[in-house]
């Protein structure tokens, strides 16, 4: 005997004014985070206007049209500081999602929970550090003097006869610089793989040691596919960012290694507050637009890469 099934009745929606009146505690805390919005992120949108003219320090500013970019698009500065921002940028993501896979897989295979936990929390620990605090201890640790602990040990090994100021070598800058970030941030991702590796039915495991399956060969049929999709995701998340890159590097550098591993905020940083009188801020802004263009590019192709991935874009 068939039932006939009834249509669910559509709640009608209270008008907004009533609504507002009902809620409004909700919409008061919500006015600071509004005005922070508009504040910080809408209203400097209108200085876009001036990656078309040229503003000196002294002067009123002066329509030139397109002629900021073609001056970009010349420096051979704005060039390293691009590539550099992209190198830096994919190489750290590339190493930090690596590591951190593999750290959660090891963590995952502690039997002592006791020791598991302090171990995750041992290694999350650096991302809490600011960079200014992470990169003053490590300019001491890799000091070329008798503080520089790090040449002091490779010296007494025998590695090294005189200390190396790493810091100040553009090719050993770089060594050190994915060092520092995969020691600082590769922890705080294990979060994520940690979160998903939990997430995997035991049964499966079981189901695994039925058929004879070992620890290796649980792990390549088991853990990494039930990975894969958050790595991917990771991946595609962070990669619409790395036209961000500014902290890291910025306290890193030196005037021995500045040109050689500028990125593009750094590049635009030192372009306005250290070029004196001299200083454009037409070109510095048109530095800006043409960083959020890619950085909207980014955002574009991740987005599509997601909707095929994971079913759901980013945006």
């Amino acid at each position: 005997m068939s039932t006939l099934t009834k249509p669910t009745p559509q709640v009608k929606k209270k008008p907004l004014g009533q609504r507002m009146a009902k809620y409004w505690g909700f919409y008061l805390m919500f006015i600071p985070v509004l005005l922070f919005v508009i504040v910080f992120h809408y209203a400097p949108m209108f200085g876009i206007r001036y990656s078309f003219y040229s503003w000196k320090i002294i002067g009123d500013p002066k329509w030139v049209g397109l002629a900021n970019f073609e001056k970009l698009f010349k420096q051979s500065q704005f060039s390293v500081s691009f590539w550099n921002t992209i190198v830096f940028s994919v190489i750290k993501l590339l190493l930090n999602t690596g590591l951190a896979v593999v750290i959660s897989l090891l963590l995952n295979e502690m039997i002592s929970l006791k020791f598991k936990k302090l171990s995750q929390t041992i290694i999350y620990l650096p991302h809490f550090m600011s960079w200014v605090v992470t990169a003053s201890v490590f300019s001491l640790l890799l000091a070329p003097s008798e503080s520089g602990l790090i040449n002091q040990l490779l010296i007494q090994m025998g590695v090294i006869d005189k200390g190396i100021y790493y810091l100040a070598d553009k090719g050993w800058w770089r060594v050190w610089y994915y060092i520092i970030n995969v020691w600082r941030e590769t922890g705080w991702q294990t979060i994520i793989f940690m979160a998903t590796l939990t997430g995997i039915d035991p049964g499966l495991y079981e189901a695994a040691s039925m058929d004879g399956a070992g620890r290796w060969k649980k792990m390549c049929y088991v853990t990494f596919p039930a990975l894969a999709n958050t790595i991917i995701t990771v991946l595609i998340l962070n990669l619409a960012k790395i036209m961000n890159l500014f902290e890291s590097v910025f306290v890193l550098q030196n005037d021995s290694v500045r040109r050689a591993t500028n990125v593009l905020q750094t590049y635009v940083y030192y372009q306005t507050f250290n070029s004196g009188a001299s200083a454009d801020y037409g070109y510095t802004t048109a530095i800006g637009l043409f960083r959020s263009l890619v950085g909207l590019a980014l955002m574009i192709m991740c987005n599509f890469a997601s909707k095929k991935v994971r079913g759901r874009g980013i945006m």
